[in-house]
């Protein structure tokens, strides 16, 4: 098939859409699709098979910042036009970017996956009217989760999404090597933060709890991945805990695998609005435990007790019991471990690859399309 993917967030920016969409591009290409992938961006694209279409703006919303492409109908138009794909898949379809002027100029059957989640969303609720209009160019809805799923549903009660989750490559997590940079670190248990350092991600919280780690496990280290401002909360530690604090900054999407491997257990501290755990799966298929905070996305992939341990958000006193618990008790780390690397096998790339291509298949026949020759 030819297979357009459209990211509304800025290519060169960090972020889980653009990594999915990435990777799910990579992997349709290796199986003999061919594929072109459209975001906006501020650089152009490294992969030969991307194209920049529009200049991100920055926009905060509810703690975190998405740069995306608002003006860029144009510029969408005649790019999709150019390549006449057999089938649209659009991420974010309802964000202000360049996924929605995809969807409503789109010739194509349109394939949309929703990722987002939101406790309560005015500006969704507000915007229906204009977001149902878009929804009604879909001819297959897909969800990352049911949590995605439940809040596409509140803005428009009709849509009925199907479920398909973000990929991982667990091959490469499941023997993630090591990084060089982490052999000059202290001996001792390793705890890994793999977030962005803002605050819907709580890294406030896990340093608070670092600090309660501290006081029964003295030699632990906490490794950490991402950047944001939050990295200020360092500055609440005594220099003594600053100094079992290690911050690698932002790591490639394909470089992670290799700190997990030094790693002794994964924690989370998100305070909500997420709809997917993908950094816990990616943790599980490392083979680490998790510990994590209970929130919709995350119940989805980890079960209390089972692969981790999850704790009420934003409280710091929990998340710390629930990290010395696994690192003092071998036999419940490997439980926890040995459970995470089962169950992330569901979302390998395979697996999900092959549910998408059913999906690109039934709206080609939905909606009657003779591809173009």
């Amino acid at each position: 098939m030819r297979i357009a993917l459209v990211c509304p967030y800025a290519w060169d920016a960090a972020g889980g859409v653009q990594v999915h969409v990435r990777q799910l591009g990579m992997r349709l290409r290796e199986r003999g699709h061919d594929v072109l992938a459209f975001a906006p961006g501020r650089l152009p694209a490294d992969e030969p098979w991307v194209r920049i279409v529009g200049r991100p703006i920055r926009v905060s919303y509810r703690g975190t910042v998405a740069s995306i492409a608002p003006l860029a109908f144009r510029g969408t138009r005649a790019a999709l036009a150019g390549f006449r794909p057999d089938v649209l898949h659009v991420h974010e379809p309802l964000a202000p970017s360049i996924s929605m002027h995809a969807t409503l100029s789109s010739r194509a059957p349109v394939i949309a996956t929703v990722h987002a989640f939101l406790d309560r969303s005015r500006a969704m609720e507000v915007a229906a009217p204009l977001l149902r209009r878009v929804w009604a160019k879909v001819d297959v809805g897909v969800a990352v989760s049911e949590t995605a799923a439940a809040f596409l549903r509140r803005a428009l009660p009709e849509a009925s999404p199907e479920i398909v989750p973000n990929g991982v490559d667990v091959g490469a997590f499941s023997d993630p090597g090591l990084d060089p940079r982490l052999d000059r670190l202290p001996p001792g248990p390793r705890i890994v933060w793999a977030n962005r350092l803002d605050p819907q991600k709580g890294f406030p919280v896990a340093v608070a709890a670092f600090a309660k780690v501290l006081e029964v496990v003295p030699d632990a280290t906490l490794v950490v991945i991402g950047d944001g401002r939050d990295r200020d909360a360092l500055g609440l530690l005594p220099e003594a805990a600053r100094s079992r604090v290690h911050l690698l900054g932002t790591v490639e999407n394909d470089r992670v695998h290799a700190v997990h491997g030094a790693g002794d257990v994964f924690v989370s501290a998100a305070t909500g609005q997420e709809s997917f755990g993908i950094a816990l799966v990616e943790a599980m298929a490392a083979g680490l435990p998790v510990v994590a905070t209970d929130i919709p996305g995350y119940r989805e992939v980890v079960d209390d007790g089972v692969e981790g341990l999850l704790v009420p958000p934003r409280d710091a006193e929990a998340l710390a019991e629930a990290l010395v618990r696994v690192l003092t008790e071998p036999t419940v780390r490997e439980r926890l471990g040995r459970a995470g690397r089962e169950r992330a096998r569901r979302y390998d790339w395979p697996v999900v690859v092959e549910r998408l291509e059913a999906l690109y298949d039934r709206a080609l026949e939905s909606a009657g399309y003779d591809r173009p020759r």
